[in-house]
C-alpha cells in the first residue's frame, strides 16, 4: 500500500524545498501539549517534544481545550462571513482586546489580515497612503535594517535583506527600498557601538527623508534573518528619526510579539510605541491563520480622509470568525496565567541546556532572548542530518542556514526545556562531526 508519504512526494511542494521530494518527511499522526507523534520514512514511531511552536505560533501547546472549545463554539453559529459591509462580536472582541494590550495608548485602529506576511503588505500599503494623504506622494519607499525579514510576498520581500536573505533570486521584482546597517549585537553593544550605528542610519535617514514613507524593523529580535538580538536603544533611536524626519515607525511584531522575547510586545523593551505595528504567528494560538495591523489614530484618520477614502486592502477571510474567536480565547489565556513566568523558566532552561554547545568547534555562538534559544555554528547545518539526530533524542527543530534554534511552547516544563536542550546540542555535536570528517578526508 502507498503510504501518506510517498502519496504527498506524488503531488504536494513544502516550503523551501524543491519539488522532487528528495529531502525527508516526517508524518504528523497525532499531538498534544508540547508533544507530536510522527512516523519516518521507514514507518518508525517517534514521539518528541516540539520545539519549533509550528513555526512559532503554538504558545499554548496543541489541543488546549480552552482554545479547542472556542473553535466549536464559534462553529456552532458562523464558521465564515464576507467583512465589507458586515460585523460580527469575535472581530470586535478581539479588536478591543488587542487595542487594550497593545503598547502605550496611541494605537487604536485594527486591521485584521489572512496572515503575517500579508499584514506586512498592509502595513507598508498603509504607510504611503498616509504619506499621499498628507501632501507628500513622493514618499514611496522604505528605511530598514541588513538581516530582517518580513514575509514571502512581494512588497514584504522588498524590506528584507536584500542580499543575505532568501529573496535575491527576484532582483528586478523587488522595490529599491533604502538599507542600513545591522545594529550592533545586543551581547556585546558598547555606547561607541551604538553611536556609530546611530550616525550611520541618520545620515540614511537624512539623504532619502523626502522619498521615504516609514522605517520598518523587527525590534530587539531578528527572527529567521538569522535570530539576531540588538539593544532597545536602536529601537529608540529609530523612533527618533522616525519623529525627525516625519516618517512612520511599524514595528514587526509577528515573531516578537505576545511574550515570546520576555516581554509582551518586544517594543516594550524600548518603551517606544510605533505608528504601526504587525502581529501575527501566536495571534491564534497556532490555531488558524490570522493576523492583524495595528495602527495610530492619526494614521487611521489622515487616510480615510484622503481622496482615496480607505485603506485599499480587502482580504477574502478577513475577520474570519474562527480565527478571531480563537485569538480572542488565546490572548485571553496570556492575560489570565503567568505567561512572563513561563517565559523566564523557558528562556533560563534554555540558556543553562545550550551552553555546553560552546564547547563545540563547529559552533559559535549561543544566545537566549526570552523564550527562544540559538546555536550558531561556522556553516551552514544540513537540515536533514540535524533534524534526524534531534527526532532520535526526542526533539523536532527545523534548522536554517546555520542556525539550530528553539522557541518552545509557554506552557513547556522545565524537564521538556531540558530534552529539548540536549537534542540540540546533540543535533549540533553532528554537524561537528561532520565538519571532522569531512577534514579527514
Amino acid at each position: 500500500m502507498t503510504s501518506l508519504i510517498e502519496r504527498d512526494r506524488a503531488s504536494l511542494w513544502h516550503p523551501y524545498a524543491p519539488a522532487s521530494g528528495t529531502l525527508p518527511l516526517w508524518e504528523v499522526e497525532a499531538a498534544g501539549g508540547v508533544a507530536l507523534r510522527l512516523r519516518d520514512e521507514g514507518g518508525r514511531v517517534h514521539e518528541v517534544l516540539d520545539a519549533m511552536s509550528s513555526w512559532w505560533s503554538v504558545i499554548h501547546g496543541y489541543r488546549h481545550p480552552v482554545l479547542d472549545a472556542a473553535v466549536q463554539r464559534q462553529l456552532a453559529s458562523f464558521s465564515h462571513v464576507m467583512f465589507g459591509g458586515l460585523t460580527h462580536q469575535p472581530a470586535v472582541d478581539l479588536a478591543e482586546k488587542l487595542v487594550a494590550m497593545a503598547p502605550g495608548d496611541r494605537l487604536e485602529r485594527v486591521f485584521l489580515a489572512d496572515s503575517g506576511s500579508v499584514s506586512v503588505e498592509v502595513a507598508l500599503k498603509l504607510a504611503v497612503q498616509f504619506q499621499t494623504a498628507s501632501g507628500r506622494p513622493k514618499r514611496q519607499r522604505f528605511l530598514t535594517v541588513r538581516g530582517g525579514y518580513h514575509g514571502d510576498t512581494f512588497a514584504a520581500m522588498g524590506v528584507c535583506d536584500p542580499v543575505d536573505g532568501m529573496h535575491s533570486v527576484f532582483p528586478g521584482l523587488l522595490a529599491g527600498n533604502v538599507f542600513a546597517p545591522r545594529p550592533p549585537a545586543a551581547a556585546d553593544a558598547t555606547p561607541e557601538t551604538i553611536g556609530a550605528w546611530r550616525a550611520a542610519i541618520g545620515n540614511l535617514a537624512s539623504a532619502h527623508a523626502d522619498e521615504l514613507a516609514a522605517i520598518i524593523v523587527e525590534p530587539v529580535l531578528q527572527g529567521a534573518g538569522g535570530m539576531f538580538a540588538y539593544p532597545p536603544e536602536c529601537v529608540r533611536v529609530l523612533r527618533e528619526l522616525a519623529d525627525h524626519h516625519g516618517l512612520l515607525l511599524i514595528l514587526d511584531e509577528i515573531a516578537t510579539g505576545f511574550g515570546r522575547t520576555g516581554e509582551l510586545f518586544a517594543a516594550d523593551h524600548a518603551g517606544v510605541v510605533p505608528d504601526i505595528m504587525c502581529v501575527g504567528k501566536a495571534l491564534t494560538g497556532g490555531y488558524l491563520t490570522l493576523a492583524a495591523v495595528l495602527c495610530t489614530g492619526d494614521v487611521a484618520r489622515a487616510v480615510s480622509r484622503s481622496g482615496a477614502g480607505a485603506l485599499l486592502h480587502g482580504p477574502t477571510f478577513m475577520a474570519n470568525p474562527l480565527a478571531c474567536a480563537v485569538a480572542k480565547a488565546s490572548l485571553g489565556l496570556l492575560q489570565d496565567g503567568d505567561w512572563r513566568s513561563d517565559v523566564s523558566r523557558v528562556g533560563a532552561g534554555l540558556a543553562k541546556g545550550l551552553a555546553p554547545a560552546l564547547e563545540l568547534d563547529a559552533v559559535t555562538d549561543v544566545r537566549t532572548i526570552g523564550a527562544v534559544g540559538v546555536i550558531e555554528l561556522r556553516d551552514a547545518v544540513d537540515v536533514a542530518a540535524v533534524t534526524r539526530t534531534a527526532v532520535e533524542h526526542g526533539v523536532w527543530v527545523r534548522p536554517f542556514r546555520n542556525l539550530i534554534y528553539a522557541m518552545p511552547p509557554y506552557i513547556s516544563s522545565a524537564s521538556d526545556v531540558e530534552t529539548i536542550a540536549t537534542g540540540m546540542v546533540a543535533a549540533a555535536s553532528t554537524v561537528a562531526d561532520t565538519v571532522q570528517q569531512k577534514a579527514a578526508v
